[in-house]
């Protein structure tokens, strides 16, 4: 392995470096530097882009040509008339300047090719092509190769280091601005442009009195031809698995439609070989581009998540099938009223199977180590529609309503066999649903004074079920049976568990901008959040007759009392604030200095008895920004929060997390209170496609709600309460990129420093985490060779607690190779190796390699025919190890075995 890289690295670097270098300064007519002057290098023997540049503040550019070449060097600049000149090299560096005349001296030139990368004001042009090589098919094939632009391990596209908020397809939204959706679907060679919109702002009338330098959206301009018409691809494929019974299956509509007054996109995927272009994670983390209007307040309300918070990611399974079908809209009927939705449905089946060992780190404790084999079966049935409206019959008018809703039925059946417990068959069920609406009006009553109105509604309904089976007189699970009161005259034990969680928020606000002058507003909000949320939960046992029986409980909280088995909570919060905030423009710097302030009341009622709290508190927030230049800045923010739990963690009655994990809440639990302290930094340098971004966090947070845990052998009881000593965290994390001619380079970086109270048998103990995580990666982006991207990830983890000091070291390497052969074949493949060691346990490791053979007679072809090995070495696991306050755990996840397939696409 060691050598492939070595080999690979060379090949890089002769390839990149066997060029030379023309340097120069681009003038105006009376001898000035132009800032931001392209330059591009078109290669005369094969026509095609070899190079580009812009030019620095003084004027000056770098591009790399190869020796002994003719190459056409075209300058252009926005106001003055282009040049183009011959330039011959050898294999010397070459300088050369260059003189640009008004508008009126000269006849046009035409520019060959687009500049592949320009600046207009905040937007960040690229020109898709000139950074394809005929192996891309999807977009995010296109936006890994941009510099600047980075594709995240879960799939999120970052622009100079800010994730992107929305992404928009010719100005409309595509799924609500879902840039997942987008990547893994949108067709490469249907893409032109790729608008990078930064300080980007949803609402015009604010763009000029909220800070948005943190909001990034891309808009990608499709080619012409493909407005009016349909286009896209449908792929079907086939394959055999290594059972006979099991056939594989592939069948991916992927179909889009724009005209200047609406647009259709329709996604459609069958499979059963693991290519899932949403998870259900994915489904349940979709906002549908909703945000709380009381994001920056100051208060953080938990309503909780009480569905099945144990799926599986799909690369753990054994088996999955998968379909989804996701249609998306958008109609414009005038210029003022914009009406766009989605529906999407998601279905996945998952057999699962995990082996895992756990050591009790601390011996006082008297837990015996644990082995368990875990096999299950999931199953997740989710489904979202989303209606938008948006009218705006004048610049100072802005009406939107949105409504979103959301339903699933997800099961989860798992068998597992514990050295401590014995057999136990588990089953989890929920079907929840939720409803969201959202209206925000904005109104410009002259240009001094603008009011915004927003306001959320939510409606949530969970209702888990919870079921598990374990044998008589086997293990642990005896322990179980006797602090929840079960009948032990029963041939086994049939434990089961009802919830249903009802919440009903509104959240909403009213701003008031008064701009005082060009450099300085005031901003006054008016803002309340009311939230109702019902818990009722009961512990029952199926009997040996078939009748049920309703057990009482031999657990007693702190105070000796007895715990319920069952739980009848309702919980209300309000808080109404009065936020004040004023933004000053002066030089270099944006200060924001603000504050809010907030009646608190939040009540909640068990079993006929009230437990209330109500108090004021005053939240201070600060911000102020360095703006170097455009694509330079330095940002520091402060703020308060106060954080407030669900209605679960007051529920005093027991709570079956599962058979092993028992939970009861405290009725008087308070809020907790952090101070959060943010310094970054931006900068991105067209000259030299440099992209630097960097950041530093402190947290402090006072009163935590921490757990306290008890152990009865493997058994855990955890219940909640407001700590006396503050937990912090420092994290800070970076990525330099750097672009020389067609390779680039990166290094990201991640430190986190973490200091935490545990509570455990009635002792508190101090958790002191440090990990470091070191990314190198280089890649090529040639038009006619082969490319490659060499990785390496290097992680150490080191947990100290006492006299136990627990370290794990991660090593990982991967390669991706791609070529274009004799423009018809593309070839890809990746490899990775992935080695754990630690103080603790053996060094385990594990390797994947996948590889794609295309076929498809020219760039324009209909007809595209691939074959896809994934998985090559056939491995059947995984491996991680890791630790907790009190154990180190190693595990082993089985996965899908080796999948061979013949795909056909066809393109519209």
């Amino acid at each position: 392995m060691k050598n492939i890289l070595a080999l690979l690295f060379t090949l890089v670097v002769m390839s990149s470096f066997a060029q030379i270098k023309m340097t120069g300064i681009v003038k105006d007519s009376i001898g000035s530097p132009l800032e931001l002057a392209n330059i591009i290098a078109i290669n005369k023997e094969s026509n095609t882009l070899e190079s580009y540049a812009i030019t620095d503040a003084n004027g000056k550019y770098v591009i790399s040509l190869g020796k002994n070449g003719t190459y056409s060097i075209q300058v252009s600049y926005i106001g003055l008339k282009s040049v183009d000149e011959t330039v011959t090299t050898k294999e010397v560096d070459i300088t050369k300047d260059f003189n640009m005349l008004s508008d009126n001296m000269l006849d046009a030139v035409e520019l060959t090719y687009d500049m592949p990368v320009t600046i207009k004001g905040d937007t960040l042009i690229y020109n898709a092509d000139s950074f394809k090589n005929g192996t891309e098919r999807k977009l995010e094939d296109v936006l890994k190769k941009l510099p600047g632009v980075e594709i995240t391990a879960d799939g999120k596209i970052e622009v100079e280091g800010k994730e992107v908020t929305k992404l928009m397809i010719n100005g409309k939204d595509f799924f609500d601005g879902d840039s997942k959706l987008a990547t893994k679907n949108i067709p490469s060679n249907a893409v032109d442009k790729i608008q990078v919109l930064r300080n980007y702002a949803e609402v015009g009338q604010l763009s000029g009195v909220q800070n948005n330098q943190d909001n990034v959206a891309i808009n990608i301009k499709l080619k012409e031809g493909k407005e009016n018409f349909w286009f896209g691809d449908v792929t079907a494929g086939g394959g055999v698995a290594p059972s006979p019974n099991d056939n594989l299956y592939l069948v991916q509509p992927k179909l889009f439609y724009y005209s200047p007054k609406y647009s259709i996109n329709v996604i459609g995927d069958i499979n059963n070989i693991g290519e899932v272009a949403l998870t259900g994670r994915d489904i349940r983390n979709f906002g549908g581009g909703f945000r709380s209007p009381s994001s920056n307040s100051g208060t953080s309300l938990n309503l909780g998540d009480n569905g099945l918070r144990g799926l599986t990611d799909l690369g753990d399974a054994q088996s999955i099938e998968s379909k989804l079908g996701a249609m998306n809209f958008s109609y414009a009927p005038n210029k003022a009223l914009d009406l766009s939705g989605f529906l999407i449905y998601n279905a996945n089946r998952l057999k699962t199977r995990q082996e895992s060992f756990v050591r009790y780190t601390n011996p006082e404790l008297g837990i015996p180590d644990e082995e368990t084999v875990q096999t299950g079966r999931e199953a997740t049935n989710q489904g979202l529609a989303k209606l938008s409206l948006s009218y705006k019959p004048n610049a100072n008018n802005q009406l939107n309503y949105d409504v979103l809703g959301r339903v699933s039925s997800d099961s989860e059946m798992q068998n597992e066999f514990s050295s401590v417990v014995g057999n136990t068959n588990e089953l989890n069920e929920a079907k929840p649903f939720s409803i969201n609406q959202n209206v925000n009006y904005y109104y410009t009553l002259n240009e001094k004074n603008i009011f915004a109105f927003e306001a959320q509604h939510l409606i949530k309904d969970e209702d888990p079920f919870y079921n598990v089976i374990g044998l008589k007189d086997e293990g642990a699970f005896e322990s179980t049976a006797n602090s929840l009161g079960l009948d032990t005259s029963q041939s086994n034990y049939d434990l089961n568990q009802e919830r249903r969680i009802k919440s009903n928020q509104l959240d909403a606000k009213l701003d008031y901008y008064n701009i005082l002058n060009s450099k300085s507003n005031i901003n006054l909000t008016l803002g309340t959040i009311l939230s109702n949320q019902k818990f009722n939960s009961n512990i029952f046992q199926f009997l040996d007759d078939g009748s049920f029986f309703d057990p009482t409980a031999n657990l007693t909280n702190t105070e000796g009392d007895l715990l319920r088995n069952e739980n009848d909570t309702e919980y209300n919060f309000s808080d109404v604030y009065l936020g004040l905030h004023y933004r000053l423009k002066t030089g270099k710097f944006t200060i924001t200095p603000g504050f809010s302030v907030h009646a608190y009341g939040n009540k909640n009622t068990q079993f006929g008895e009230t437990y209330e709290d109500n108090f004021f508190r005053i939240l201070p927030d600060f911000e102020t920004q360095i703006q170097f230049k455009k694509s330079e800045s330095l940002t520091f923010r402060y703020n308060m929060q106060n954080s407030f739990t669900d209605v679960t963690s007051l529920a005093e009655g027991l709570v079956l997390n599962n058979y092993n994990s028992v939970q009861y809440g405290e009725p008087n639990l308070q809020n907790s209170l952090s101070h959060n302290l943010n310094l970054r930094y931006f900068s991105f340098n067209l000259f030299n496609y440099t992209n630097i971004f960097a950041f530093i966090n402190y947290n402090k947070n006072i009163d935590q709600i921490r757990s306290l845990t008890n152990f009865d052998n493997v058994i855990r009881t955890n219940t909640y309460f407001n700590s006396n000593f503050a937990d912090e965290s420092v994290s800070a994390s970076g990525r330099i990129q750097r672009t020389y001619g067609k390779l680039r380079a990166s290094m990201r970086v991640g430190l986190n420093y973490s200091k935490s109270n545990q509570f455990v048998q009635d002792v508190r103990s101090v958790n002191e985490t440090f990990s470091q995580t070191y990314s190198p990666e280089l890649s090529t982006n040639f038009r006619e060779a082969p490319n490659v991207t060499l990785k390496y990830g290097y992680s150490v983890s080191d947990t100290k607690q006492g006299e136990n000091d627990t370290q794990f070291i991660t090593n990982a390497p991967s390669v991706e190779f791609d070529a274009y052969i004799w423009k018809a074949l593309t070839f890809r493949t990746d490899y990775s190796y992935t080695s754990q060691s630690s103080n603790v346990s053996d060094t385990q490791s594990y390797q994947t390699w996948n590889g794609s053979l295309s076929y498809r007679k020219d760039e324009d072809a209909k007809w595209e025919y691939q074959l896809k090995a994934t998985n090559l070495l056939n491995i059947d696991s995984e491996v991680n190890n890791g630790s907790s306050n009190i154990s180190v755990y190693s595990s082993e996840t089985f996965i899908l075995p080796r999948f061979i397939t013949f795909r056909l696409t066809y393109t519209l």
